[in-house]
């Protein structure tokens, strides 16, 4: 089997699909699957290909058009052209041939891809730009569709007709594979693609827990210069609005009443000035980390005492599952995919509070639900322990490899 995985240099550190991919070639290490990722847009200025623990990374260079207002849909058009010229040009076993998308645009690809091989076709749904846009509010995403075009703004325009031709690939393609039964439910109601067209398959993440120091912690927390009497509370996470932070931010004010002798931590990169004014006068007890390593970050999980993933949307859930694996408890909003990977046996939920024109979260309610674990840091335990042994169950990357290679198989012999 011949599997070529699609990433584009576009938006997939934005997204986490370069998470994905990596696991996901992990996961399916020893299958005999023969694994190609190629790299769309890529920072190259030739067309190059590499090969890096046994998978073939094919560099894509992106095209620059001289107009700087060229048409969206002709230029990735364009460039679709020329990826299949290259492919088509490369690829010379074609046997059991797959090619796996990760990105909503390449319809015309797909397509054509289809004239050339005998091969199948699928796209795993990560995201869409109306959910990071509207921060997961459908309620506003039918109020812009229920427009009469001659009423939309240009902004509502151009969201809906990148929407519209994002759809293009679902139907295209020969299979389509959702992270959550949520994800599968919108594809199948907002899209009408039929549910047998659709495989709900979770991500999964590797286990690297015996990478970092065990015990208590205390050589890291000295590490990270905490002092060890502070609880730490952990957001890990793009600093974008549909990640909910201020709403953490908020929230941790009103922790700061009930416990003083807190910290909050915010591991992850974006629109800093947004989230330094929301601060104000609790600064000094926020620390902005950054963009961090891998092995940093799992650092963190390790010596915090209540996670948080307050999303007001996440079609899955990468850093829940990350803080379960390290046994740590979490606070959850419970929203799409999310609510599926944190259950109530490892995690406290607060809900998304849908308006037509806005989303928010209870942030005296979120504060709560915080404070609670902390005040109770047996049951926080108990709910940690809990948290791993869901990962155990459901996310690990055995388990994802398992299920990734059945259902390719599936694929073959259809």
């Amino acid at each position: 089997m011949n599997l070529y995985l699609f990433n584009d240099n576009y938006s997939a550190a934005v997204f986490g699909i370069g998470s994905y991919l990596k696991e996901l070639a992990c996961a399916l290490k020893g299958s005999g699957i023969n694994i190609h990722i190629v790299h769309l847009h890529a920072k190259r200025q030739l067309f190059e290909i590499e090969i890096e623990n046994h998978v073939e990374h094919w560099y894509i260079p992106e095209v620059r058009n001289k107009n700087a207002f060229a048409d969206f849909f002709r230029d990735v058009e364009a460039y679709s052209r020329n990826v299949l010229y290259l492919l088509r040009l490369n690829i010379r076993d074609t046997e059991n041939l797959i090619f796996h998308f990760n990105f909503n645009q390449y319809h015309l690809l797909a397509k054509e891809l289809k004239t050339v091989f005998d091969c199948k076709t699928i796209v795993t749904v990560h995201c869409s730009q109306w959910s990071i846009e509207l921060c997961g509010n459908i309620s506003l995403l039918h109020a812009m569709k229920s427009k009469p075009e001659n009423l939309r703004n240009p902004y509502e325009q151009l969201l809906l007709s990148k929407e519209a031709y994002g759809s293009l690939l679902f139907k295209e393609v020969d299979q389509v594979i959702a992270l959550s039964r949520h994800m599968r439910n919108f594809l199948c109601s907002e899209y009408q693609l039929d549910s047998e067209k659709i495989s709900v398959i979770p991500n999964g993440l590797s286990d690297e827990i015996d990478n970092v120091e065990s015990g208590h912690y205390p050589s890291l927390r000295k590490k990270w210069r905490l002092p060890e009497n502070e609880r730490l509370i952990l957001f890990a996470g793009r600093l974008d609005a549909v990640k909910g932070l201020v709403f953490l931010i908020r929230a941790f004010r009103e922790v700061l009443e009930k416990m003083p002798h807190c910290r909050l931590l915010i591991a992850g990169s974006g629109d800093y000035d947004v989230y330094f004014k929301e601060t104000g006068d609790i600064c000094a007890k926020i620390v902005f980390t950054g963009l961090l390593e891998r092995k940093a970050l799992y650092e963190l999980y390790h010596i915090a005492d209540v996670g948080v993933v307050p999303s007001l949307y996440e079609p899955f859930g990468y850093v829940a599952v990350e803080m379960m694996m390290h046994a740590l408890p979490v606070v959850a909003a419970a929203t799409s995919g999310l609510n599926e990977v944190v259950d109530d046996s490892c995690g406290l939920k607060v809900p998304v509070i849908e308006q037509p024109d806005r989303v928010w979260i209870d942030t005296g309610l979120l504060a709560e639900k915080i404070v609670y674990l902390l005040q109770h840091p047996e049951e926080a335990r108990k709910m940690g322990e809990y948290g791993r042994k869901r990962y155990e169950k459901l996310f690990t990357s055995e388990i994802f490899g398992r299920n990734m290679v059945r259902f390719y198989q599936s694929l073959i012999v259809q």
